[in-house]
C-alpha cells in the first residue's frame, strides 16, 4: 500500500496486526483511519492478498457499540469494494461488505452499526483482482437513528399500504422499515405477501415481546418477482411484527402487504417403488413451508436399498426433495436439473435404513405451474468398492450391468487406506470413452472431494492428484465423462508421499531445478518447487523466474495449515509470454514461502528462480 497526499495525516502510527489464518489473514500491517479526515492511498503489485488473490490495504477503526459509521472508498481506477472485520475476526468473515452503496458509478459506501466496542479493520480493495491505481478514503460518524415507532396493526386477511423513505428508521444495517403487529395461534400458518414496483422487498416475521427484533422468519423473493412471499407457523400463541423493507439501503419506496391464512401444507399421498403418478400445480395447491406450490409423496423402503426419483414437466422447472420421514426437517437429498434434459429433476440415494420416506415435488420458482409426472424406481445396489493396491494397473470395463450415478453414467469403485497429509495420484486410462475420476471419504453417501477429466494432458485420459485431509479409507469412482458410454478402461493409484519440505532460498542468490511428476502438484495439477526465504519489513524484492521448457509461474506466499499457503503476490508473464517477474514489498518480518511452477498443469522441465533486493 502506497499512501501519499493525505489530508491531515497528523498523528497517523502504523500498527501489527497479527491476526493470521486460513481463512486469508489479515496479514498486512494495519494503519488507523481516523474519522473525518480523507486519505488518498494505492493498489499496487506489493500490498498483502486474500486468499482469492486480491491485493487490499488494511485500515483499523476504534469503534463503540452503538455507532453508526460511513466508510466513503472512491477511485476513478478501477471498481471500489470495501470490508469490515471485527476484533475477534480471524479474516475469513466480514461483518459488513460493500460494493457500489455509493449509488450510480463504482465507488463504494459501507455503512454499519456497531454491536460492540473494538478495534475493527477495513479492508479496501478492488472489485477485480487485476485492478491496481489510486483512491480516496474518508470515514464518518453519522447520527443517531430515528427511534423506532410502535407497530400498527394488521388483521389477518388485510392487505395495507405504505412508502418507505429516508424519514424511517433502519435496521442494524441501516435498511429503513415499516413494522406491523398482528396475531396468530399457535400452530397457524399465515401467508405474507408484500409487493412493490419500486423495489426489491424483503419480508421478515420476529417476536413482538422483546425490545430488540428478533428474526424468526423471512424471504426475499418468490423465483418469479422481486416480490416476497412467505409462509409462517406461528410456534405460540401471541402477537408477531412484520418488517417490510428494501432490501437494500439505497432502496425506497411504495409497497402493499397482505397477511392471510394460508393454504393448506400438503396432504402426503402414496406412491410405491416402481411405481408412477401423475400430478398438477396451480394456484390452488397447497403450500410447503417456505411458500412453494407443492405435492408429497410417501413410499416405503429398506436399508441399503438404492432408488432413483425422476420429476419431469413440459409445463415449469421441476425441482425434488428427498426426506427420510415425514416431509419436514433437513432432507436427504434435492436436486433441481438432474434430470439430464433441460428443467427435469433426478435423485439417485441409497437409503440409511428401513421406514418411510417422503417426495416432495415443486418447481423452481414459488409460482410454477403446470402438469408434472414422478417416477420411483429401484436401481442395482452399489457393489462394495474393489481394493486397489498402490502402484498395480487395474483394468476394468464399463457396462449396462454397472451402477449409474445422478447423471447415468456407469461407474466402477476401489477403496483404498491413507494417511493425512499423503499425496495421492489416480491415473484412469481408455480407449473407448473420455475417462472421468471422482474421489471422496468411504464413510456414509458418496461425495466427491475432488475430480479429473483430462488431467493427464493426453487427449480424454485422467490423473488426479489430492493430498489426503485424514487417516482413512477412500473410494475412487471411474467412469465416463458422459453417460450412455461403455468399454475397457486401466486405473492406478501412486503413493506420492507426504509434499515436499520447502528448500531454502538466500537473497541474492539463483536457484536450478527441474519440475518433474514427482513434484508437489496444485489443485490445477501444475507442478511447482518450493522455497522459504527469511525477508525484512518495508524491503521490496524482484523473483524473477526464466524456463524454456514451461510457462513460468511465481507465487510469493505465508505457510498455513497443511502444505497450502496464503497467497500474498503472484505473477505469470511479467518478464515475458513465458517468463515471470514479480516486485514484491515485504510486509512483516518473517519466513516465507515462494513457490517455482508452471502456469499449464503437467509442464515439466528445467528453471532458473532468482531472489534479489530492489536497488
Amino acid at each position: 500500500m502506497r499512501r501519499f497526499r493525505g489530508i491531515k495525516l497528523i498523528g497517523l502510527a502504523t500498527v501489527s496486526w497479527a491476526a493470521l489464518s486460513a481463512g486469508g489473514a489479515l496479514a498486512q500491517d494495519a494503519t488507523p483511519l481516523m474519522f473525518g479526515e480523507g486519505v488518498d492511498a494505492s493498489l499496487d503489485d506489493g500490498d498483502a492478498r486474500s486468499e482469492l488473490g486480491q491485493p487490499y490495504d488494511a485500515w483499523t477503526l476504534n469503534l463503540s457499540a452503538g455507532q453508526r459509521i460511513e466508510v466513503m472508498m472512491n477511485s476513478d481506477d478501477f471498481d471500489a469494494y470495501l470490508e469490515l472485520y471485527d476484533p475477534e475476526s480471524d479474516g475469513s468473515a466480514p461483518v459488513s461488505v460493500d460494493d457500489d452503496g455509493a449509488g450510480e458509478g463504482t465507488n463504494a459506501r459501507l455503512r454499519y452499526t456497531v454491536p460492540a466496542d473494538g478495534t475493527y479493520t477495513l479492508r479496501a480493495r478492488a472489485f477485480s483482482e487485476e485492478a491496481r491505481g489510486t483512491y480516496n478514503l474518508i470515514a464518518q460518524e453519522r447520527p443517531p437513528a430515528p427511534p423506532a415507532p410502535e407497530p400498527r396493526a394488521l388483521s389477518l386477511g388485510q392487505t395495507v399500504s405504505g412508502t418507505i423513505d429516508d424519514t424511517h428508521p433502519v435496521n442494524d444495517e441501516d435498511v429503513p422499515y415499516e413494522a406491523w403487529r398482528f396475531s396468530a395461534r399457535e400452530g397457524e400458518r399465515v401467508l405474507i405477501t408484500l409487493t412493490s414496483d419500486d423495489f426489491d422487498s424483503f419480508v421478515q416475521v420476529g417476536h413482538a415481546y422483546t425490545e430488540v427484533f428478533e428474526e424468526l422468519a423471512y424471504n426475499d423473493d418468490d423465483g418469479d418477482t422481486l416480490n416476497s412471499r412467505l409462509i409462517f407457523t406461528a410456534p405460540a400463541t401471541g402477537d408477531y411484527v412484520v418488517r417490510a423493507r428494501p432490501l437494500s439501503l439505497d432502496e425506497t419506496g411504495s409497497y402493499s402487504l397482505t397477511v392471510a391464512e394460508a393454504p393448506p401444507a400438503p396432504q402426503p399421498r402414496s406412491i410405491r417403488i416402481g411405481g408412477e403418478a401423475e400430478g398438477s400445480l396451480s394456484a390452488d395447491s397447497a403450500l410447503d413451508e417456505a411458500g412453494y406450490r407443492s405435492d408429497v409423496y410417501e413410499f416405503r423402503g429398506r436399508e441399503g436399498q438404492r432408488v432413483q426419483i425422476r420429476l419431469g414437466s413440459e409445463d415449469f422447472d421441476t425441482y425434488l426433495v428427498l426426506y427420510q420421514g415425514a416431509a419436514e426437517g433437513v432432507a436427504l437429498s434435492e436436486d433441481d436439473d438432474g434430470g439430464g434434459q433441460g428443467t427435469n429433476s433426478r435423485i439417485v440415494s441409497t437409503l440409511p435404513a428401513d421406514g418411510l420416506y417422503s417426495v416432495e415435488v415443486r418447481g423452481f420458482s414459488q409460482t410454477a405451474a403446470g402438469d408434472y409426472t414422478l417416477s420411483v424406481t429401484e436401481m442395482a445396489p452399489e457393489r462394495p468398492p474393489a481394493p486397489l493396491a498402490w502402484g498395480r494397473v487395474v483394468e476394468g470395463a464399463i457396462d449396462d450391468q454397472d451402477p449409474q450415478d445422478a447423471e447415468e453414467r456407469g461407474y466402477d469403485s476401489f477403496r483404498f487406506s491413507g494417511v493425512e497429509g499423503n499425496r495421492v495420484q489416480v491415473i484412469a486410462r481408455s480407449g473407448d470413452f473420455d475417462t472421468f475420476l471422482r474421489l471422496g471419504s468411504a464413510d456414509g453417501e458418496f461425495d466427491a472431494l475432488a475430480q479429473d477429466d483430462d488431467g493427464l494432458g493426453e487427449g480424454t485420459d485422467s490423473r488426479l492428484n489430492f493430498t489426503l485431509p485424514e487417516t482413512g479409507d477412500y473410494v475412487v469412482r471411474v467412469s465416463p465423462l458422459s453417460s450412455g458410454s461403455e468399454g475397457l478402461y486401466s486405473i492406478e493409484l501412486i503413493d506420492r508421499g507426504p509434499a515436499p519440505t520447502p528448500g531454502s532460498i538466500l537473497i541474492g542468490s539463483t536457484a536450478r531445478g527441474t519440475l518433474t511428476e514427482t513434484d508437489a502438484a496444485a489443485g490445477d495439477n501444475s507442478y511447482f518447487d518450493a522455497y522459504r526465504i527469511n525477508a525484512k519489513a518495508g524491503e521490496t524484492l524482484v523473483i524473477t523466474m526464466i524456463s524454456n521448457s514451461f510457462d513460468a509461474f511465481v507465487i510469493v506466499g505465508r505457510e498455513k495449515d497443511g502444505d497450502d499457503i496464503e497467497v500474498l503476490a503472484s505473477d505469470d508473464d511479467g518478464l515475458s509470454d513465458t517468463h515471470a517477474r514479480l516486485e514484491w514489498e515485504v510486509p512483516d518480518d518473517g519466513v516465507y514461502i515462494i513457490r517455482a511452477g508452471s502456469y499449464a498443469p503437467s509442464e515439466t522441465g528445467t528453471y532458473a528462480l532468482k531472489v534479489e533486493r530492489q536497488p
